[in-house]
């Protein structure tokens, strides 16, 4: 590395998703309108570090919903490096937790059914070897906090 190239290296910023805690809480999910799609917890944008690689942010958008601290870490380098059938199981994990949230705004809204009914309709549907199958129990946590912001939008 050349002298000039050194002095003018950018460092490492801070994480837009975080906004450099180390940890996305309530109110980086709110900002980044992640609502139901995310939950508190270590940043993965930046591994909890606060800061973000030059190369996360160039190639990896602070919203990406698929990127969790989860992942393997072979997994985050093909999001990094824009592999497309990453990309493609990243956007169809995304359209199904949207979908499901239509599914779950619509029955209690428009069909007046509560969680646990509506728990039951879905896993009455559910494939036993769908991608995203879910426990009943998280499933009924999950339409609750749905609920829950229904009827805060709703005041």
């Amino acid at each position: 590395m050349t002298l000039f190239n050194f002095l003018f290296k950018k460092s490492n910023s801070g994480c837009p998703r975080c906004l450099g805690k180390g940890f996305v809480d309530w109110e980086d999910i709110k900002r980044l309108n992640k609502q139901l799609k995310w939950a508190p917890g270590p940043c993965a944008y930046c591994t909890a570090t606060g800061k973000a690689s030059e190369e996360m942010l160039t190639n990896v958008a602070v919203d990406t919903t698929y990127l969790t601290i989860d992942l393997p870490e072979s997994e985050i380098e093909k999001i990094k490096n824009k592999d497309e059938e990453t990309i493609e199981k990243g956007r169809l994990q995304e359209l199904f937790v949207e979908s499901i949230i239509k599914y779950i705004e619509y029955h209690y809204v428009q069909e007046n059914m509560d969680a646990e009914s509506i728990a039951h309709l879905y896993l009455s549907t559910e494939d036993e070897k769908a991608p995203f199958s879910v426990e009943k129990e998280n499933l009924i946590q999950y339409i609750n906090k749905i609920i829950e912001l229904k009827k805060s939008e709703g005041n």
